[in-house]
């Protein structure tokens, strides 16, 4: 009888099946959330370095955007210094004043490399602008309704940030009240265009904005975010920037940023609109206190979750690999080494990486220190100029009163020693009774006292500081006290000196003792310039005469003349040809300033003869 077969229990039968799929569901749960915590860990520790360039970049961005503001806070209240500009405030109807102070205006807004500079009276009208040749002039604009005029008009400096009315070109506007005596006369308005931040911005990669109390973006690496709003505005707001024309006609619809997850200090996870095509990206922000703005920077995240990807698959792999490596060692000894040498490989790949990131974090740094050391040797180098500035300007100072006392030693030296002489005589001759005798004496020491009173006095004339009344004073006097001032260096050098005036009672309206300054600084220039040519003969001729309403004053020296090259330069300050130490270039820029604000103009020409002749052009006075 054949032997009975064995039976099987169906149930025993698949329970080991059953074991080893339940094994393996543990083992891959457990690989697929410890893949899970090596992205979770690999994203967060790229954000904390992403966080760190990041603020990095805002520091720098706010340094640079101060520095570029702070250049320009200060020349507002500068306006108030000028004469030209009070004499407007006070009369509007002189158009003659008013094109003067346009022409200032547009000077100062040449060299300052701003935008357009502008004067408002305190019903908040345009009285004069930089841009007054143009068609679309601020002269005669209203701009009252602006809140930088109406701070500036409370007596606080203004800050606004706003798109111009006119043109429509952006810019930053600084504000300041123009007083005299305490009292506000007008408002002095400068723009400034900063929109060259956005080119540096994006070409440090990244993406910043500036946006401003409201949440406006006015400034962005990115163009198509301009004049779009962090968040919806409320009507009160809406109607606010309507009232101010801050953006003029841009709708200012919202940006669509949308958070993600909130980080600590501030930091966000967010998903923004195009370009970003709504990526997500690491926001974070700086508030610009004093200027009430908050600027943000962008960093994106796809290379940082690339990487945590990367990680987490690393971490996949090389547990599917560490499990592969367990069954081969089952069934092969000798697998064993090709399983250490995948680690060491994959362990050597972890290693780049890591290394990768490292040198990328210590390039930012290192930039951002660059950045930091080149703004500091900038600050440096402005402070050396001051100070380099300051001590030529003393220098001149000192090299002014030394010749001065010399020539005060040299001419008072013989009326002291000769009034000592006869004050012995005098004292010898009373002694022995000739009274006579010592009454002559005396008197001729009052003349030589009287001689003295009239040197001194010349001196603290031209010393004396000139008011700012105008008068009719005769040219002749003009020219001969100026003369009095250099006739012994005349003399000494040997200079021809020849004067004419034509009639003689010629009348100038302006101030004497400034005309002086004028004329002895011509006077000083030509013998220097003689001097240095070693020009023979040497000769100085003035010659005054009238050309209509107008008085026209000619100094005109033999020297080497001036070449047209620096004709053009010669009336700018710190301007000089001549050797180092022998001047600072200030004596032609000052006079020319003088001689303007008498209403006339000092400029140079070559005459036909040779040498150099200097014109003063005057409003002649009855």
């Amino acid at each position: 009888m054949p032997a009975a077969a064995p039976t099987v229990n169906p149930r025993q039968a698949g329970r080991w099946p059953r074991r080893r799929l339940a094994l393996w569901g543990v083992l891959l749960l457990g690989c697929v959330a410890l893949a899970g915590v090596a992205y979770r860990y690999a994203e967060d520790a790229a954000i904390g370095r992403l966080r760190l360039s990041g603020a990095q970049r805002l520091d720098t961005y706010a340094a640079s955007l101060e520095h570029l503001l702070s250049k320009y806070d200060f020349l507002p209240g500068t306006f108030e210094l000028n004469k030209d500009v009070i004499a407007l405030l006070r009369r509007p109807g002189d158009e003659a004043l008013r094109k003067e102070v346009n022409v200032y205006l547009e000077h100062v807004n040449r060299l300052a490399r701003s935008t357009s500079i502008y004067i408002v009276n305190l019903q908040g009208v345009t009285q004069a602008a930089s841009n007054w040749r143009e068609p679309d002039s601020f002269v005669g604009d209203n701009v009252a309704f602006r809140p930088y005029v109406r701070d500036a008009l409370r007596g606080a400096p203004g800050g606004f940030y706003g798109v111009g009315t006119t043109r429509g070109e952006p810019g930053y506007y600084f504000a300041r009240g123009i007083y005299q005596d305490g009292r506000m006369l007008g408002v002095a308005t400068v723009k400034v265009n900063i929109e060259s931040l956005e080119d540096t911005w994006a070409d440090a990669g990244g993406k910043a904005l500036l946006a401003d109390a409201h949440g406006v973006v006015f400034l962005s690496s990115v163009p198509e975010w301009k004049y779009h709003t962090l968040a919806p505005l409320t009507p009160a707001v809406r109607k606010e920037l309507e009232a101010s024309r801050q953006y003029v006609a841009h709708p200012l619809t919202p940006l669509g940023l949308r958070t993600v997850r909130a980080l600590d200090d501030g930091a966000r996870i967010v998903a923004g609109p195009p370009p970003a095509a709504g990526g997500p990206m690491l926001s974070q922000s700086r508030t610009l206190a004093r200027r009430n703005w908050q600027l943000v920077y962008l960093s994106d995240l796809a290379p940082v979750r690339a990487g945590a990807r990367a990680a987490a698959l690393l971490t996949l792999l090389s547990e599917a690999l560490a499990i592969m490596l367990v069954l081969y060692a089952r069934q092969r000894h000798r697998l064993g080494r090709q399983r250490l040498r995948a680690r060491e490989d994959l362990q050597r790949a972890y290693d780049r990486l890591e290394s990768l990131v490292a040198e990328r974090t210590a390039s930012l740094q290192t930039m951002t220190r660059e950045l930091r050391d080149e703004n500091l040797v900038r600050q440096q180098a402005e402070q050396q100029l001051r100070k380099a500035q300051s001590e030529l300007v003393q220098a001149g100072k000192m090299a002014v009163l030394g010749q001065l006392s010399a020539g005060i030693t040299h001419e008072l030296n013989q009326p002291l020693t000769a009034l000592r002489t006869m004050s012995d005589n005098a004292r010898v001759l009373i002694e022995r009774g000739r009274l006579d005798d010592a009454r002559a004496n005396l008197a001729t020491i009052s003349q030589l006292v009287e001689r003295m009173g009239l040197l001194t006095g010349q001196l603290r004339q031209f010393a004396r500081k000139a008011d700012a009344m105008l008068s009719a004073v005769p040219v002749g006097e003009a020219v001969t006290a100026a003369l009095f001032l250099v006739e012994r260096r005349i003399a000494q050098e040997r200079v021809g000196f020849r004067m004419s005036t034509h009639p003689r009672d010629l009348y100038a309206l302006c101030d004497s003792n400034r005309l002086q300054q004028v004329l002895v600084n011509l006077f000083s220039n030509a013998l220097d310039a003689m001097e240095m040519a070693g020009s023979t003969p040497r000769e100085l001729v003035v010659d005054a005469g009238r050309d209509g309403a107008r008085v026209r004053i000619a100094v005109t020296d033999s020297g080497p003349g001036v070449p047209e090259e620096i004709r053009t330069h010669l009336f700018e300050p710190f301007f000089t040809t001549k050797p180092q130490g022998k001047g600072l270039g200030l004596g032609l820029a000052i006079s020319e300033q003088i001689v303007r604000e008498f209403g006339g103009h000092l400029r140079a020409e070559s005459p036909p003869g040779g040498g150099a002749r200097f014109i003063i052009d005057l409003p002649r006075a009855d």
